[in-house]
C-alpha cells in the first residue's frame, strides 16, 4: 500500500478511535462515585490525610506508582512530570507508591521530579483501589471528589501499560517502524 492509501486508512481509524474516546467520556460522566475509606499516606512531612490531598481542590489525581524497581512506571512519572504545572492547574495531583518516603526523596531528586510524592506502604490503600492483585502491583491512575461533607469518592480510574494513551512515547513509537521492540531505561548514557 502506498503512502498516501495508508495514510486515508490511518485517517478513517483515528476517527473510529475519537468516536470511542468520547463513547469512553459519556460513560465515564455517568459512572456513580464510589465512596472510599480513611487512607493516611507517609510522606516526608509525616502522615497524610487522604482527604488532605485535595488542598483547596474539589479533585485530586493519584498516580498509583511501582516505585523505584519499575522502570516502567519511572517512564510515565518523568512523561507526568513535564505536565505537573497544568495537571496542579486544574486538580491536586499526588503520586504514591510502596517506596518508603526517603527512598521517593532521593529518586525524585535524581530524576528532576517536581510533584508531591507520597508512601501507600502499610496500608490496604493500593489493593483496595485494585492496583495489587494476585500479589502484584499494577500502575494506574485513580481520580478522587470530595463532598461537601468533607468525603472522599473516587469518580474514576484506570491502568498504565505499555500502548497506553499516558505517555506519549508510544504513539511516537508506533510512526516509527523497527522500534516495536523498544523498552524505557533508567538512563540512555
Amino acid at each position: 500500500m502506498n503512502y498516501q492509501q495508508a495514510g486515508e486508512q490511518l485517517r478513517a481509524h483515528q476517527a473510529e478511535i475519537l468516536a470511542l474516546r468520547q463513547k469512553i467520556r459519556d460513560i465515564q460522566a455517568e459512572r456513580q462515585p464510589e465512596p472510599v475509606g480513611r487512607y493516611v499516606f507517609q510522606g516526608p512531612e509525616g502522615e497524610v490525610a487522604l482527604a488532605d490531598l485535595f488542598g483547596d481542590r474539589e479533585t485530586l489525581f493519584i498516580v498509583h506508582n511501582m516505585g523505584r524497581g519499575c522502570v516502567y512506571c519511572t517512564l510515565w512519572a518523568d512523561g507526568l512530570n513535564g505536565l505537573v504545572d497544568h495537571l496542579e492547574n486544574a486538580a491536586a495531583f499526588v503520586v504514591t507508591s510502596p517506596d518508603t518516603p526517603e527512598v521517593q526523596q532521593a529518586f525524585s531528586a535524581e530524576r528532576g521530579w517536581r510533584f508531591r510524592m507520597l508512601s501507600h506502604s502499610g496500608t490496604t490503600f493500593a489493593e483496595d483501589m485494585g492496583y495489587v492483585r494476585d500479589g502484584g502491583q499494577f500502575p494506574g491512575l485513580s481520580v478522587f471528589r470530595k463532598n461537601a461533607d468533607g468525603d472522599v469518592v473516587r469518580v474514576g480510574d484506570t491502568e498504565f501499560g505499555p500502548g497506553d494513551d499516558y505517555c506519549a512515547i508510544w504513539h511516537m513509537l508506533d510512526l516509527a517502524p523497527g522500534t516495536g521492540t523498544w523498552s524505557p531505561r533508567y538512563s540512555y548514557h
